[in-house]
């Protein structure tokens, strides 16, 4: 018979490895639906024309405490361009990273942390069309590494939102 020794404990003065990002909490911080043609607009059937942009942002609290937003604007309007309904959702969650090098940043603030975020954020907008009257909007998955691309790009090559310095008041 044999038996495998039991995991082996870190030692006392070896430090604990850290998790690269920590999610405290995730929140819609700003909603807005407009229904504007209702009921006339929940008679006709048309096919909308639809409208649909995706943003992440981020505000640093401290060295490794930030909030990133997600903005999704989505609206619909008849072929004749009449409003059919306009909807802004600002869904967000503050994150702590690890201790990462200054470049790893980037990636996980714009690329993972939006990932996490996304699926909650999709279904607050599918929620709110189907309760406006609407079909669900179901928001095909984004591409959150094309994003940060162009972000970068539109930055110079800078990660916007995040100090290069030391962080706070002097």
């Amino acid at each position: 018979m044999t038996t495998t020794p039991p995991p082996a404990k870190p030692a006392a003065d070896q430090p604990q490895a850290t998790a690269p990002l920590t999610m405290h909490g995730q929140y819609i911080k700003d909603f807005s639906f407009e229904n504007p043609r209702a009921p006339q607009s929940l008679i006709e059937q048309t096919q909308p024309q639809l409208t649909l942009n995706v943003q992440v942002t981020n505000r640093q609290f401290d060295a490794k405490t930030f909030e990133v937003a997600i903005t999704i604007e989505a609206s619909a309007q008849t072929p004749e361009k009449e409003p059919l309904f306009m909807l802004e959702l600002v869904y967000a969650g503050t994150v702590s990273l690890g201790e990462l090098p200054q470049e790893a940043y980037g990636p996980l603030l714009f690329i993972e942390t939006p990932r996490l975020l996304f699926p909650f954020a999709r279904a607050v907008v599918a929620n709110a069309t189907r309760e406006a009257g609407f079909p669900p909007l179901n928001i095909a998955p984004v591409d959150f590494v094309a994003l940060y691309r162009q972000q970068l790009e539109a930055n110079g090559g800078r990660m916007p939102g995040v100090a290069d310095g030391p962080v706070g008041h002097a």
